[in-house]
């Protein structure tokens, strides 16, 4: 009887260590780097993106090339090959993250919202993205708690993404803290997406705005960023929203080059445009936008008896890519 004890002790430590595992904070994260490889293991056959080190131990950001979930493991599970961006390419073509990539690219002349801007056409619904632009203004909780009072009877947890900035993050931890405990509760499904970690501003034409600007340093903005979602407990996607959605053709490529799907809009609320069917919603969270926020409210309400009916349901941006590209 005793040994049964001690036994049942020694499981739960195990049980609770991996717990630990799968969802700490990365607070002493090293040598982090773009590390494509193919990664086998446990009948699965990913793609690495990123290997660090914590704890003296070696890590792999990974993606499925078929549903673009990513995840964050222990390399020592997976065998690996290193492989080039060309090769991934070249590989994974026929993968919805692959024709993902494709799709995006083919719009990256646009110098405003290049991109993937609308998923899943025929369905009833939309794809939500919330972005979280560097602000002194507290978080608008009231967005993702009409969400969850909207879908909770019909879709729990409810999908949606939030493209958050470091700068962001570093000034709003409760804030964060707060998205988390959501995602925690089973309350909501959070994508996160990269959105740079400075996102800077400036008064010059858009050419030369955001990530445009003379000297920035895409490995700042990108891997930074990435760095400290991994130090906050959040699992990057695959998924990048370019600040101000501006960009052109050399920095989309170059943001490519990182396997990161530029993500756009066809229905920037406070712009007034107006989402349709498979539409890439996007409002901004960050006390900034009061305008989209209200026009995000209006619309929920208006869509009460459809939701209430499933004729109008949230995506998950990469299910809703998987499917389109399946």
């Amino acid at each position: 009887m005793k040994l049964s004890k001690h036994l049942l002790l020694f499981f739960f430590s195990i049980c609770l260590f991996s717990t630990q595992v799968s969802a700490q904070n990365f607070d002493n994260l090293k040598r982090y780097k773009v590390s494509f490889a193919l990664a086998t293991g446990a009948n699965e056959k990913l793609i690495a993106l990123r290997s660090f080190f914590a704890n003296n131990q070696k890590y792999l950001l990974l993606v499925n090339p078929e549903t673009l979930d990513t995840k964050v493991d222990l390399a020592a599970g997976y065998t690996t090959s290193s492989l080039q961006y060309s090769n991934v390419l070249a590989i994974f073509k026929n993968t919805a993250y692959i024709k993902s990539l494709e799709a995006a690219a083919a719009k990256d002349l646009q110098l405003q919202n290049a991109g993937i801007d609308h998923a899943i056409p025929n369905e009833k619904g939309i794809t939500l993205t919330i972005d979280l632009c560097p602000s002194h203004k507290a978080l608008d909780r009231i967005i993702f708690q009409s969400v969850f009072d909207e879908f909770k009877k019909i879709e729990q947890p409810a999908p949606l993404a939030v493209s958050v900035s470091g700068k962001w993050m570093l000034k709003h931890q409760d804030d964060l803290n707060w998205l988390k405990s959501l995602t925690e509760k089973k309350e909501l499904n959070i994508t996160w997406v990269n959105h740079t970690y400075n996102h800077e501003v400036n008064k010059l034409p858009l050419a030369e705005n955001f990530l445009l600007a003379p000297g920035t340093n895409l490995d700042v903005e990108v891997l930074e960023n990435e760095k400290l979602m991994l130090k906050n407990g959040l699992t990057p996607s695959v998924f990048f929203r370019f600040p101000g959605l501006v960009s052109d053709k050399t920095i989309v490529e170059k943001i490519e080059a990182y396997g990161l799907i530029p993500i756009g809009s066809d229905a920037w609320l406070a712009k007034g445009q107006q989402p349709n069917a498979g539409s890439i919603v996007l409002i901004h969270g960050n006390g900034n936008e009061e305008v989209g926020v209200k026009d995000f409210i209006r619309l929920l309400k208006t869509k009460q008896a459809d939701v209430k009916n499933k004729q109008w349901l949230l995506f998950d941006l990469r299910e809703g890519l998987e499917k389109e590209f399946e």
